[in-house]
């Protein structure tokens, strides 16, 4: 498997663990608040970046660019620090709202890169010792 499909799906289960983390919280507290964080963390960071890595894992070629990191480091980046910030602006901090509006046009820059990767020409795979 490519490293980079491996750090999509390590990054993935830290935001899984986080996601369940903030349902936790919620059910505990009855304060359902910041559900639209709990619903960024599970959809964006979860089960988004599991589909990238399984991606990345099914066509390693794509995998192995400069711009395949790129993409992974400018997504992780807007998600990790939009749903911070989402939090904290439902938790009532409504100076997070321009952090979230930023953040979200990170993430969406990272998905443009994907879909940039994704429609390019296949590179040839490395051949592997057997």
């Amino acid at each position: 498997m490519p490293r980079l499909a491996k750090l999509y799906f390590q990054t993935a289960i830290i935001f899984l663990i986080v996601g369940i983390g903030m349902g936790l919280i919620m059910a505990i507290s009855g304060s359902h608040d910041v559900i639209g964080a709990h619903a960024h963390a599970n959809l964006l960071g979860w089960v988004t970046m599991a589909i990238f890595g399984i991606y990345f894992a099914l066509a390693p070629g794509k995998a192995e660019g400069v711009m395949a990191r790129v993409q992974y480091g400018v997504y992780t980046f807007g998600v990790v620090v939009m749903t911070i910030a989402l939090y904290l602006y439902l938790s009532g901090n409504p100076a997070m709202e321009p952090v979230v509006a930023v953040s979200s046009i990170i993430t969406f820059i990272g998905v443009l890169l994907f879909a940039f990767i994704l429609f390019s020409e296949d590179r040839p795979v490395a051949a592997q010792d057997a």
